[in-house]
């Protein structure tokens, strides 16, 4: 499969679950998917930035993508005590 369309359907579902644990008001499940999705997103962006050229952007985001993940490591601590 292509490789864009994978990570759009990762990022659409996420998306669809995070709104789905909102909506249950399962507050703690959805901030943890979407602390998961701005992790998808931003390593993609990165990598789109660093194919571009664009180092200063590509270096930006994968800083950004490691703060979402150790913070989706905490809420993931959280959820499970």
């Amino acid at each position: 499969m292509n490789n864009k369309l994978i990570q759009g359907l990762a990022i659409a579902a996420l998306s669809v679950a995070s709104l789905v644990f909102l909506v249950m008001r399962n507050l703690e499940v959805a901030v943890l998917f979407m602390t998961l999705l701005f992790v998808c997103t931003n390593s993609f962006r990165y990598r789109q930035m660093k194919e571009r050229g664009m180092d200063r952007e590509a270096k930006w985001m994968l800083g950004m993508a490691v703060i979402f993940a150790v913070l989706f490591v905490v809420v993931l601590a959280m959820v499970l005590i």
